[in-house]
């Protein structure tokens, strides 16, 4: 079993809140990737997501773990084969004229199971999702550049795949309309 480790990193010219907003904007990334063809948000930290070229297309569920507003994004996928999980960074830098940029950093783990061994036996494998990668992340980089600013936001934290409420909710009866306390 071959596993695959990619790490690739791209410099984008706004500063580190306007990159994570656009980036947790996941029904966005259709709009400038060359692969992913459609997110759908089916929990607030669970989406499927469509990718392909063509007529080849592949869908599968992500779950986001670990999520901290302005720092960075943890993820597994849910499916087995192939097995996969990452994170991306976000990193404040000085950019050009010491504008405010940010390096965002993306990090890949997979490990195929079964008939996908056989494919990503060799290490031109690796160097073909690194590529796709660095594309993916070219393509942001052209797109948030382009807008200046984010489409929107989530800024909510996630630990362990829950999301931390900053206000918690008030106790609340499990009877319908019985009162507390």
């Amino acid at each position: 079993m071959r596993e695959q480790h990619v790490e690739e990193t791209v410099e984008v010219a706004v500063p580190v809140r306007t990159a994570y907003n656009q980036w947790t904007q996941f029904k966005t990334f259709p709009r400038f990737s060359a692969v992913v063809q459609e997110v759908e948000q089916i929990r607030p930290t669970v989406t499927a997501w469509t990718i392909g070229y063509g007529p080849l297309r592949h869908r599968f569920a992500v779950e986001i773990v670990e999520q901290d507003p302005d720092a960075y994004l943890v993820w597994r996928g849910l499916e087995q084969n192939p097995s996969h999980q990452g994170e991306v960074e976000f990193r404040p830098v000085a950019g050009a004229g010491g504008t405010a940029a940010t390096a965002v950093t993306v990090r890949m783990f997979l490990e195929p199971r079964g008939g996908a061994r056989l494919l990503t036996r060799s290490s031109g494998a690796t160097r073909l999702t690194a590529r796709l990668v660095r594309g993916e992340l070219l393509n942001f980089k052209r797109f948030i550049e382009g807008l200046g600013q984010e489409g929107g936001a989530w800024r909510s934290t996630i630990r362990n795949g829950r999301v931390q409420h900053d206000h918690p909710e008030p106790p609340r009866s499990r009877v319908a309309q019985w009162p507390v306390g």
